[in-house]
């Protein structure tokens, strides 16, 4: 056993509940597995497959053990593990640390070490456990850290996601109680108003995941679109393609774990792109794990903002966000992420969805997101790793009027243009088109997400050279 090691970075992979709920079999359980492999998610780091509740009988055996559905599950859970783990991939299972489950079927109270026991003679890897009909007498930290004991005294290494919905002060705790993962919201539902509500939730508590122990804001709905058996997820109907690549977007600049809720073995094109865009993977799996910041727009704090989520290797993602009904500005001033006007530092950018290098910018970077009609009404990213930090900065006459790259290079943006600066550097101004694009940079700019990377120019640390360079 190596515990110590377990889920370091936040867990990716597939869960059976949003689109399934209590149908569940082990045909759909292999076909997901199947599915990951086959869609070459599994080899984008998508590696968990779990089986959420309804998947038992309703009563214990005489020895006091959980047994499957004969029924769903004709050959047993380890034969199903089994499959799974030939697959590559890692094999997850749902508990509740109340009496019962959410669905009612039993739950895991006063059972914590045989059911451990148990999962571990399955081959489970991974154990979502939630937090329904939990005794009123009884707390949930202990509960928690009484489930979290038993598996690391199981004789497997499991992974043990705490579903306890945000529940007292979950925040505070749950790192000293062992679990590598915790929900701090109540359940997603297969709308904007939904991903939007439970992610302006969790502003204010970014600082408290990290390495080892990673703030669950629920599954992904991305590819959904509706098919939930269960009214209460899919009631207001679904998002657009748009709405769910911003979803993805925000869940990964927040180092949320990335478990799949939609039928993966039906996936459309564009859902795959969305949930296998390796830039934002791999900004989701940054080794650090550290939380994002929050800066927010000056006269319109509400709706518009920007998060800055420090990476491993010096640089920063920088993901622009309007939750508003119209355009709306959102000015990034560049000293509010540490860089000195005095110190003649620009940036360049890359962009996460078209896989180029996007230009250089100096001082301030402005942007205006156009709404042209109410199904676009969403997070609107520029997420994009930040390529570079430039020194020297400047801006010609020519490109101030002609918007060119500040490079030299061929090539036109969308309605951009740059506004001269008394100061060393010029200020640039962005127009954004209500477009669904996906940046690593800040210079090509649209209606969904940008994740930029920032070196400092004093070097990153472990010998590693700085990734800055004087300006053309």
């Amino acid at each position: 056993m190596q515990n110590k090691y377990l889920a370091m970075t936040p867990p990716m992979g597939w869960n059976s509940w949003n689109t399934f709920t209590w149908n569940i079999n082990e045909d759909l359980v292999c076909g997901a597995a199947d599915a990951l492999c086959a869609s070459g998610l599994k080899d984008k780091g998508y590696e968990y497959v779990v089986i959420d509740d309804c998947w038992s009988l309703k009563q214990r055996d005489e020895n006091g053990r959980l047994v499957p559905d004969p029924e769903k599950f004709p050959h047993g859970m380890k034969a199903v593990a089994d499959y799974v783990h030939s697959k590559g991939l890692k094999f997850g299972m749902y508990s509740c640390c109340g009496t019962h489950t959410c669905a009612g079927y039993p739950g895991s109270f006063e059972h914590e070490f045989v059911d451990a026991e148990t999962f571990a003679s399955w081959g489970v890897d991974y154990l979502k456990y939630d937090n329904c009909y939990k005794p009123k007498h009884m707390d949930g930290e202990v509960l928690y850290k009484r489930m979290s004991l038993a598996l690391r005294n199981c004789g497997r290494d499991i992974v043990l996601s705490a579903c306890n919905w945000g529940n007292e002060d979950v925040h505070s705790w749950i790192r000293s109680s062992g679990a590598q993962l915790f929900r701090s919201t109540g359940d997603i539902q297969d709308n904007w108003e939904s991903v939007k509500n439970l992610f302006l939730s969790q502003l204010d508590k970014t600082a408290f995941s990290g390495p080892y122990c990673h703030n669950d804001i629920d599954m992904l709905i991305v590819g959904m679109h509706g098919s939930s058996n269960n009214e209460f997820i899919g009631n207001i109907g679904s998002c657009s393609d748009l709405e769910y690549r911003s979803h993805f977007a925000l869940w990964a600049v927040m180092g949320s774990p990335l478990m799949i809720g939609c039928d993966v073995r039906n996936m459309t094109d564009v859902t795959l792109e969305t949930l296998g865009n390796e830039d934002l993977i791999r900004i989701n799996q940054d080794i650090e794990c550290r939380a994002p910041y929050c800066i927010r727009q000056w006269n319109n704090p509400e709706n518009v903002m920007a998060l800055v989520k420090p990476l491993s290797d010096g640089s920063l993602a920088i993901c622009f966000v309007n939750f508003g009904d119209k355009k709306s500005e959102m000015s990034l001033q560049f000293w509010d992420m540490g860089i000195s006007y005095a110190e003649n530092i620009g940036l360049s950018f890359y962009n996460c969805y078209t896989k180029q290098d996007e230009g250089k910018f100096a001082e301030r970077y402005v942007a205006q997101v156009e709404r042209e009609n109410i199904h676009q009404r969403q997070a609107d990213f520029i997420l994009g790793r930040v390529q570079q930090m430039l020194q020297g900065l400047k801006f010609t006459e020519h490109m101030q009027r002609t918007g060119e790259k500040m490079d030299g290079g061929e090539g036109s943006r969308p309605s951009l243009r740059y506004v001269p600066s008394q100061a060393l550097f010029g200020l640039g101004a962005l127009q954004v088109s209500a477009d669904s694009y996906f940046y690593n940079s800040i210079n090509h700019a649209c209606a969904s997400c940008a994740v930029g990377l920032l070196h400092h120019p004093r070097g990153c640390g472990q010998g590693r050279r700085p990734a800055f360079a004087p300006a053309a």
